[in-house]
């Protein structure tokens, strides 16, 4: 997908999931949009860097922000599941996510990763 078609539809899908699933009690706004071509080249600062695991979004709660890596994107139902997986993360309490981290809990079995999951069925909410 071209990267102005999906800057489109993430403003377009972020606002359904703002009427959808409301407002965040732990931000004060709803969440920016940022586009970045890798996770590598965001923290690094090098337009070009690469590396092996990278993921197709994040959610960041101290910039407040949804980052979609964008040639990780390859069609809107795609697009849509990780605008609404990322949108979860902004109504998730940012210091449990690090609790459940020092928990021991990973990735595949953190409860807040597991819900957004969960929630990316309903995909078609808004596309």
């Amino acid at each position: 997908m071209k990267l102005e078609t999906i800057k489109e539809l993430a403003q377009k899908y972020l606002d359904k999931c703002e009427e959808i699933y409301g407002y965040s009690k732990f931000q004060e706004c709803t969440p920016y949009l940022d586009f970045e071509k890798s996770i590598y080249a965001r923290l690094s600062g090098i337009e070009d860097m690469e590396g092996e695991d990278n993921p197709d979004a994040e959610y960041c709660s101290m910039e407040n922000a949804i980052i979609i890596y964008f040639p990780k994107i390859k069609s809107k139902k795609h697009l849509a599941q990780t605008i609404i997986h990322e949108y979860q993360h902004y109504l998730q309490s940012p210091s449990w996510m690090t609790r459940y981290y020092n928990m021991g809990y990973r990735y595949d079995n953190h409860p807040y990763e597991l819900a957004a999951t969960t929630e990316e069925k309903h995909w078609k909410k808004v596309a």
